[in-house]
């Protein structure tokens, strides 16, 4: 009994060291520079600090994004916006959660879409962690659906305005 304990420790322990952690002390994704813009739009994403979102390359580098809508626009058609990368060479995409402003993985998170808080280029895919508090938001903010990470998709982005 008291190994099997042991051997799910151990599990959890190498699950924990293995799950991206965005931490002050040592962030996987910096905060953009005054000049990083949206690699979808173009704007200066840095002037929209609680909307940020990330996707960072195998090859260590990074795009910025203005929200996960942008975000997942690009991920889904990596090669229109950048003819040099493709989808596969994306290792992680990280968004900004709605109610930490804390920078996330976006595999972690829950998504609201059509809910009354907008985002700098209008409505927005609005992250937050957990699905209960997820439900909570999109009833609190008329949300008119509560999608996964592995729900989004490129139907779900062309139903937003």
């Amino acid at each position: 009994m008291l190994s099997k304990f042991f051997v799910a420790l151990a599990v959890a322990a190498t699950l924990a060291a293995a799950t991206p952690r965005c931490t002050a002390a040592q962030p996987e994704v910096p905060a953009p520079g005054a000049k990083d813009r949206c690699a979808v739009c173009g704007m200066f994403v840095a002037q929209f600090p609680d909307w940020v979102a990330a996707a960072v390359f195998r090859d260590g580098t990074i795009a910025y994004f203005d929200g996960p809508k942008d975000l997942f626009r690009y991920a889904f058609a990596v090669e229109t916006f950048d003819s040099s990368r493709k989808a596969d060479q994306i290792k992680t995409l990280w968004v900004t959660e709605y109610y930490t402003t804390t920078l996330m993985p976006a595999a972690e998170l829950f998504f609201v879409v059509g809910s009354d808080v907008l985002g700098p280029m209008g409505h927005e895919l609005v992250p937050v962690r957990g699905q209960a508090a997820a439900q909570t938001f999109s009833v609190d903010h008329h949300g008119s659906a509560v999608h996964s990470f592995k729900e989004i998709t490129p139907a779900v982005l062309s139903g937003m305005p």
